[in-house]
């Protein structure tokens, strides 16, 4: 069974607890890195090439998900690693598609739905 490693970025810390214990029950995942926002997560994937998957928050400080899913789709070495956009705004759907995003996911998260899409993505 292929072992994935998930980025997950997003400024709620009780939104990242959930999705980290979430993630971690699932038997293929094997780390979930947290990062608060998107500047933080781009540090993470420069830091790290063994990322798989990034579950990313679209309203955030600093730099919002759509900004770092721009950089992600920009950047060569990370254009490649799927990314499932979370929100509450369904409005932000069709912009974070066209900026890139692979699929989407409206919080509040339910588990079935995060384990079946990422499934889908990494062909697990």
């Amino acid at each position: 069974m292929k072992q994935i490693k998930v980025l997950a970025v997003d400024d709620d810390i009780i939104n990242l607890k959930l999705l980290k214990s979430m993630l971690m029950k699932l038997p293929n995942v094997s780390e979930v890195l947290e990062a608060k926002n998107g500047e933080d997560g781009l540090k993470i994937l420069k830091s790290r090439t063994d990322i798989n998957l990034i579950l990313l928050d679209i309203i955030m400080p600093i730099m919002n998900g759509i900004e770092m899913l721009k950089i992600v789709r920009s950047d060569e070495s990370l254009s490649n690693i799927p990314v499932i956009v979370l929100t509450t705004d369904e409005t932000k759907k069709s912009e974070a598609l066209e900026c890139g995003a692979n699929d989407f996911i409206m919080k509040p998260v339910r588990e079935k739905n995060v384990s079946e899409k990422i499934a889908r993505l990494i062909n697990i």
